[in-house]
C-alpha cells in the first residue's frame, strides 16, 4: 500500500520548506534512511530521508515549490503501484499519520498553565517493545532525528517501541525512554555526549506576578538592558600570545569562553521561561550570532566553559562557515543558554540586541577601541569594549543580570581565570 512521505519539521521554528532538489527519481528503489531530497528551511539546507524501503511512486512537491510541515511531498510503495497524486494529495495533508512528524518538534512554552508540559503524547508508548511489526529486514524503522537522539544517548533502537506511522520510532519515543531511565549509556557515548538534563522548577508566586506585569508593559519577551565597559588590555594580550604560537584565537572566542564560565559561576542566569515554570539548565551552551545573506542564525558552542580557547576557536569557525553555507543541522543551532552578538568588526561601539528564544539573555558586544581611562588616579589611554546585556525579565532580574555582568567583566579583565 502506498504511503506518503511528509515534509518533516527540520528545525524548531519550521512551518514549511522548499524542495531545492530531488535526489531520487520517480520509479527509483529507495532504502530506509536514504536521502531522497534537499529542503531549504528557515535556517539551513537539509536532506530528507526515506523512512521505509520501497519505490518512489510520485512527487507531490516539485523542485522550487514549498510544502507545509506534515503535508506529503511524495509517495512511496511497491514497484509499479499506481498513485493518483491529484486525488491523494488533498486527504494526505490532513491525514493523521504525518501529524506526529511535526508535533514532537514543538518544544515551546505550553499555551495554558493547566498543562505545563504536553505529556500525553509519550504516554501511549508501551514499555515493552513490539518488535514484529516495527522491523523490516532486521532494520528498525526510525526517523532520522530519533536515530541521532538515540545514538547520542547510547540507546538501542531495538529496545524501543515505535508510536509513529507504521510503528516507526520517532522523537517522542526516545524522549519517553529517557524519561523512564532508558538504557545505560556505554562509556564511550557518555564521554562524547554527556549532557546534564534541565531541571523544571515551578514559578513562585512573586516570579509569576513579575512575568505577568513585565509582559503587560512589553509584550512578547519583556527585555531589560544593562551596560558595562570592559578593559580588554589583558584579553588582547592573550590573543597576541596565541598568535605567537600560531593558534587562531579571536577576541570573540575569548568572549564566548568568558560568557560560558560566567554562566557556570552565576548558574541562576542559565535558565529559560516555560510559561508556568522555569527551566534551569546545567550546560553552558553559548550561541554565536552569524549574519547570513538573508538573515541571522545562531549556531551553538556546546559546553563552552569546559573547552579550551583553541577548541572554541575551531568550532566557532566551522559553525560560522557552515551557517553561511546553510549547512547546519537543527541540533547545532537549537536551544542554547545565552548568545553573543558581536558587531565590533563593523566599527559599532554599543548597541542592544533582541533575545533569541528560548534563551533568556543575549550579550551585545561592541568594538575594542582606545578610550580615555583613569588608572591609579592618572588619565591614560585604554583598550575598552562596551557590552550590553539584554535579559528576559520574566526569568532574570536586574540585580542577577548585574552580578553576571560583573563576573563576565572580571573574567575578561583577568583572563587567566578562564584557564582555572
Amino acid at each position: 500500500m502506498a504511503t506518503p512521505i511528509p515534509m518533516p519539521a527540520l528545525s524548531p521554528t519550521m512551518k514549511e520548506g522548499k524542495i531545492t532538489r530531488w535526489l531520487k527519481n520517480v520509479g527509483d528503489k529507495v532504502s530506509s534512511g536514504t536521502a531522497i531530497a534537499e529542503v531549504e528551511t528557515d535556517k539551513s539546507n537539509l536532506e530528507v530521508e526515506a523512512l521505509d524501503d520501497g519505490h518512489l511512486l510520485a512527487v507531490v512537491v516539485k523542485e522550487g515549490e514549498m510544502g507545509a510541515v506534515g503535508a506529503p511531498i511524495a509517495w512511496m510503495g511497491a514497484k509499479d503501484e499506481k498513485v493518483d497524486v491529484s486525488a491523494a494529495a488533498r486527504p494526505a495533508a490532513a491525514a493523521p499519520a504525518p501529524a506526529p512528524v511535526a508535533a514532537p518538534q514543538v518544544q515551546a512554552a505550553p499555551p495554558r498553565p493547566a498543562a505545563p508540559v504536553p505529556a500525553p503524547a509519550p504516554a501511549p508508548v508501551p514499555v515493552a517493545p513490539v518488535a514484529a511489526p516495527d522491523r523490516a529486514g532486521g532494520r528498525v524503522r526510525a526517523s532520522p532525528l530519533a536515530r541521532r537522539m538515540a545514538q547520542a544517548q547510547g540507546l538501542q533502537l531495538e529496545s524501543l517501541a515505535g508510536s509513529g506511522p507504521n510503528g516507526r520510532v520517532v522523537k517522542r519515543d526516545v524522549e519517553a525512554a529517557l524519561a523512564r531511565g532508558g538504557a545505560a549509556r556505554p562509556a564511550e557515548a557518555a564521554a562524547a555526549f554527556a549532557r546534564a538534563a534541565p531541571e523544571v522548577q515551578p514559578l513562585s508566586n512573586m516570579r509569576r506576578v513579575i512575568a505577568q506585569r513585565m509582559t503587560e508593559v512589553k509584550p512578547g519577551v519583556p527585555h531589560f538592558y544593562l551596560t558595562v565597559d570592559v578593559d580588554m588590555a589583558a584579553a588582547l594580550q592573550i590573543r597576541e600570545e596565541a598568535k605567537a604560537v600560531e593558534s587562531k584565537v579571536s577576541v570573540n572566542d575569548i568572549i564566548v569562553k568568558a560568557a560560558a564560565v560566567a554562566l557556570r559561576r552565576v548558574p541562576k542566569m542559565n535558565a529559560q521561561f516555560g510559561g508556568d515554570h522555569v527551566l534551569q539548565l546545567h550546560d553552558a551552551d553559548v550561541g554565536i550570532a552569524v549574519a547570513i545573506e538573508d538573515g541571522l542564525v545562531t549556531p551553538i558552542v556546546r559546553n563552552a566553559d569546559q573547552k579550551g580557547l583553541g577548541q572554541i576557536s575551531a568550532e566557532a569557525r566551522d559553525l560560522a562557515e557552515r551557517a553561511r553555507g546553510r549547512k547546519l543541522k537543527p541540533e547545532e543551532y537549537a536551544g542554547g543558554s545565552i548568545t553573543v552578538s558581536n558587531l565590533g568588526m563593523f566599527g559599532i561601539d554599543q548597541f542592544v540586541a533582541v533575545i533569541n528564544p528560548p534563551q533568556a539573555a543575549i550579550l551585545a558586544v561592541g568594538q575594542v577601541a582606545e578610550r580615555p581611562v583613569v588608572k591609579n588616579g592618572q588619565l591614560a589611554v585604554g583598550k575598552v569594549m562596551t557590552v550590553t546585556l539584554s535579559g528576559d525579565h520574566r526569568v532574570i532580574d536586574g540585580a542577577l543580570g548585574a552580578v553576571y555582568l560583573k563576573e563576565f567583566k572580571s573574567l575578561l579583565e583577568h583572563p587567566m581565570r578562564l584557564l582555572f
